[in-house]
């Protein structure tokens, strides 16, 4: 299809005239008028004119490599198929200690459903909290965003013969600061609080310390944030 014949059916289309289009875009009288006219003195555009005259009829003008156009199926999720999961405000510390905000909840995730089924979660039990610091790298890096299941707040149950495996993480507060952890039971009078980041020392607490510490849960999945 011609410049000119995209112009006529675009000028139809909103309903004005040569004159009127000109007005309304601020072009000079007879601007888009020479692009059209019928007999030899039709004027071919360079660029710049035709990207002008294309703005003015809220046309794109694209001169490039070839685009795919195929149309694209796009499947609209149910919102039956995914549960809203709080945000909340507070960092859990990966450090040695970092003072939060309240526990706030200042928005949420989708999960689909089926997913959460398949971790073994609840969406009414999971809990969404970014980590600050770097212990716990390279597992979980400064920003990044963790899944939280609250019903699992059992943080000694774990067998001697599943120690083949990393420790559990867990997300906990312990004298006011909110952490994230793995922990795990050393033997009958201690655990051990890890972190990944082998310049962090383990800490081995006395077993009766645990219950001055609140469990928040255990962490079920993290997705790493990109600070390039």
């Amino acid at each position: 299809m011609a410049f000119a014949d995209v112009v006529l059916a675009r000028l139809a289309e909103l309903g004005l005239n040569v004159n009127q289009a000109e007005a309304r875009a601020g072009l000079p009288q007879g601007y888009i008028r020479g692009v059209i006219r019928e007999d030899e003195k039709r004027a071919i555009p360079n660029i710049d004119k035709a990207t002008k005259i294309a703005d003015a009829l809220g046309l794109e003008l694209y001169f490039g490599p070839p685009r795919d156009h195929q149309p694209v199926n796009i499947v609209p999720p149910k919102d039956d198929d995914f549960a809203k999961i709080p945000l909340h405000e507070a960092t859990l510390s990966a450090g040695n200690g970092y003072v939060n905000g309240d526990d706030i909840v200042v928005g949420t995730l989708a999960f689909r459903r089926d997913w959460l089924k398949k971790l073994g979660v609840s969406a009414s039990r999971a809990r969404v909290a970014r980590v600050h610091g770097d212990s716990m790298a390279p597992t979980l890096s400064d920003g990044d965003m963790i899944l939280i299941d609250t019903s699992k707040t059992d943080v000694l149950a774990r067998s001697k013969s599943s120690r083949r495996k990393a420790p559990p993480i867990y997300a906990f507060v312990e004298d006011g600061v909110a952490r994230v952890k793995r922990i795990e039971l050393v033997d009958a009078d201690f655990f051990a609080v890890m972190s990944d980041n082998p310049e962090f020392k383990t800490e081995f607490k006395r077993l009766a310390t645990i219950s001055s510490m609140r469990i928040i849960g255990k962490v079920l999945w993290w997705g790493h944030t990109s600070t390039e």
